[in-house]
């Protein structure tokens, strides 16, 4: 590994670490060398998650930390910084999606989502971004979306969080990246997990997103590491407010054939 790529000696948080993308992610960066902690909602996910980062000899927490309340994402903060001295590295992977028409949404629902999906993205930076800013280097890797620049049928809430998130990411950057906290986003094409498989496999919807990604397959969430270790890392040390988009070529696309 590059050195320049060695997380040796950084502590990282996820929010949202315990499934899926989240949580290929806790494992990557402890496979990159950092002491990562992984929070859920539910603390009883974060164990076995936190579990497989120290059979890599990393460090980790069983913290239960929620992107809807500020004071359990300050909680976990200081009860990191407590046991493991710093904090380098934030990913937010925390983020709810729902298929609802815009005419027939329920306002409830459109702020649940955006509440979470942006809102929370704030609140778990506001949390942690304080210990990171006073020793001067961190890293801040949100998760943004192709719907960050294009919509999908029929999840306008959530494609106007995911966009919401791209800008935020920005003005984050500007802020925060001459305190030496660069803070940037990565949008994840269309990747397979537990959640999504009935939907890709087996739908019309699933066969057009695989249609329109010029690698004609999904995404395996082990793909999204290395753009995560890049971003967390010193190599990054110049890329500050972008979204980096890893989608197998999908927004490039126009005609498929």
């Amino acid at each position: 590994m590059l050195k320049s790529l060695d997380l040796s000696g950084k502590v990282a948080v996820v929010i949202g670490g315990t499934s899926g993308i989240g949580k290929t992610m806790s494992i990557g960066l402890a496979e990159a060398g950092a002491d990562v902690v992984p929070c859920s909602r539910r603390i009883d996910a974060a164990d076995p998650v936190a579990a497989e980062i120290e059979k890599h000899g990393r460090r980790s927490l069983r913290l239960a930390a929620d992107v809807a309340d500020k004071q359990s994402l300050t909680a976990a903060r200081d009860e990191i910084l407590a046991k493991l001295g710093h904090i380098d590295i934030l990913i937010n992977c925390a983020g709810r999606i729902k298929r609802t028409p815009l005419l027939d949404m329920p306002e409830e629902e459109w702020t649940a989502i955006i509440d979470t999906n942006l809102t929370g993205t704030l609140r778990a930076c506001q949390a942690f971004a304080p210990p990171m800013l006073q020793q001067g280097w961190g890293r801040i890797v949100n998760i943004a979306s192709l719907t960050s620049f294009v919509a999908l049928l029929e999840v306008g809430a959530y494609t106007a969080s995911k966009a919401g998130v791209a800008g935020l990411t920005k003005a984050l950057a500007i802020e925060w990246g001459s305190r030496g906290v660069n803070v940037n986003a990565i949008a994840p094409g269309v990747f397979r997990t537990p959640l999504n498989q009935q939907l890709l496999d087996g739908t019309d919807r699933g066969r057009e997103l695989k249609m329109r990604t010029p690698l004609k397959r999904f995404g395996t969430v082990d793909e999204l590491v290395g753009a995560a270790v890049l971003l967390s890392s010193e190599a990054a040390s110049f890329i500050n407010g972008e979204i980096l988009v890893v989608d197998g070529g999908f927004l490039a696309s126009g005609v498929n054939q």
